[in-house]
């Protein structure tokens, strides 16, 4: 680790324990979270751990629900380094519910995505939070959220999430165990590096190569019960697990705003291929909003042709 480091060790900031999803709530370790929101890594505290839907057996019970949506959950085994393919860590090898009674038999990471879809205390949880979120930014004025969502991490001890970035603002809450989580910066990766991925038109994960990172720049944040992190867009992070097992919670958002931010380096990437050096997103918001105006047509044409392309060999 480099010297130049920021750890974060903090023991977070003192919070009314929740005895209900609807009491929830985060508190910035800033009172300049506005100013630095979706910028810099920032550190938080909560008062979720001692919430019953983070149970176990509350957890594994959520876990059973999520058969009939077998994509709205993801099992993996730890990748052997922070620099790995996120994609070609083994996974699938189990269903949420039967790996989380594995996680002392081998190194697994169980993902549950949206959980407010499957119960009612984790609506209230992802509501109570984006207000607490809400009320520190002061608020998002005109700027539409088209996406809020949460997801429940369950991972057993020593494991390793590869480095890779996520097309939406998020917030990571420590629920129980410990944790060390690497973040970088978005002004960390360089244009060239993001704008292959918003031509995807979908939402998932993007990849970076760890090596390429400025150490410069790096915050490690120590997590156990009660402390957390806010996440900007894009920002490169890994995760390493620590000597026991860990429940995490994270709420992501993203805002018309950050949308369109994506389809105007979705255009980038297109005259950049072409040879032209395009300007940065936001020197120029006119252009920009020209550029994210154009793939909001070019974007869904891409996605009906790749639908029809796969149609046609799945015929011969």
């Amino acid at each position: 680790m480099a010297s130049s480091t920021t750890v974060h060790s903090q023991a977070g900031l003192p919070l009314p324990k929740a005895s209900a999803p609807r009491e929830a709530a985060l508190r910035f370790a800033t009172p300049s979270f506005a100013e630095t929101f979706n910028i810099e890594p920032l550190a938080t505290a909560h008062n979720l751990s001692d919430l019953e839907i983070f149970s176990y057996d509350y957890l594994r019970n959520l876990a059973e629900k999520y058969l009939a949506n077998p994509a709205d959950a993801f099992v993996a085994s730890s990748a052997p380094s922070a620099n790995a393919d996120f994609n070609s860590v083994p996974h699938g090898q189990h269903a949420p519910h039967v790996a989380m009674t594995l996680l002392d038999q081998a190194p697994y990471r169980v993902l549950l995505k949206r959980p407010e879809k499957y119960d009612t205390g984790f609506r209230e949880l992802i509501d109570a939070l984006f207000a607490s979120i809400s009320e520190a930014k002061g608020g998002f004025g005109g700027d539409k959220i088209v996406r809020l969502e949460s997801s429940v991490f369950v991972s057993s001890a020593k494991t390793t999430t590869p480095i890779h970035f996520d097309p939406e603002v998020g917030f990571f809450c420590q629920i129980a165990g410990e944790k060390i989580y690497h973040v970088y910066p978005p002004a960390n990766v360089t244009e060239a590096e993001l704008e292959p991925f918003y031509i995807k038109s979908s939402v998932e994960i993007g990849k970076v190569d760890v090596n390429r990172r400025d150490p410069a720049r790096e915050h490690v944040f120590q997590l156990s019960a009660g402390k957390g992190l806010h996440q900007p867009q894009n920002a490169p992070h890994w995760v390493e697990t620590c000597s026991s097992q860990s429940i995490s919670y994270s709420v992501v958002l993203e805002t018309e705003s950050t949308r369109s931010l994506g389809r105007t380096r979705a255009f980038n990437h297109y005259i950049r291929r072409a040879g032209i050096a395009p300007s940065e997103p936001g020197k120029h918001p006119a252009a920009d909003a020209l550029k994210a105006n154009a793939m909001n047509a070019i974007l869904p044409m891409r996605k009906l042709a790749g639908k029809v392309v796969r149609g046609v060999k799945g015929q011969h």
